[in-house]
């Protein structure tokens, strides 16, 4: 039972960690869609009415997944969605450091420096990465508990 209870008691922190951090990086950015746009752009893989749409539709994502995560009903699905958010943000990080970019990461708004600290941001995505598949496993570890000992 010890056992049981560290596992929730993780998943509900990493539940939280996750969902403050998704929904503070949202917020400026739904503030200042056009400084946001100038950030992805920057990244040079999209540009035009995609890039336009990216600005807008991305921090509201971000958000609506970060208050998912907390509802029982729709957590695994947010987690799932910001575990495939997370591969995509490491993705970008790791193709712009290969291919020499020196630029904003624009992960929480506008940024004061104009120099991204690569490995610093795969590391931590990479960290919110592992939060977010426990989030799915603990979750699923729960279900399956509560099904096999539920009459």
């Amino acid at each position: 039972m010890k056992h049981c209870f560290l596992i929730a008691l993780l998943t509900l922190i990493a539940r939280l960690v996750v969902a403050g951090i998704f929904a503070f990086a949202a917020l400026p950015k739904i503030k200042d869609p056009v400084a946001f746009a100038a950030s992805i752009h920057d990244y040079q893989v999209i540009d035009g009415a995609l890039l336009s749409w990216a600005a807008v539709i991305l921090p509201w994502l971000e958000l609506t997944i970060a208050v998912g995560i907390l509802i029982p009903t729709i957590r695994r699905a947010s987690a799932a969605c910001i575990g495939l958010l997370l591969i995509a943000f490491i993705s970008l990080h790791v193709s712009a450091w290969q291919r020499g970019l020196d630029i904003s990461c624009g992960c929480f708004g506008t940024a004061t420096e104009p120099t991204t600290d690569y490995p610093l941001l795969i590391v931590r995505n990479l960290a919110l990465l592992v939060a977010a598949a426990w989030v799915l496993w603990g979750d699923c570890t729960f279900k399956s508990r509560k099904s096999t000992i539920a009459p």
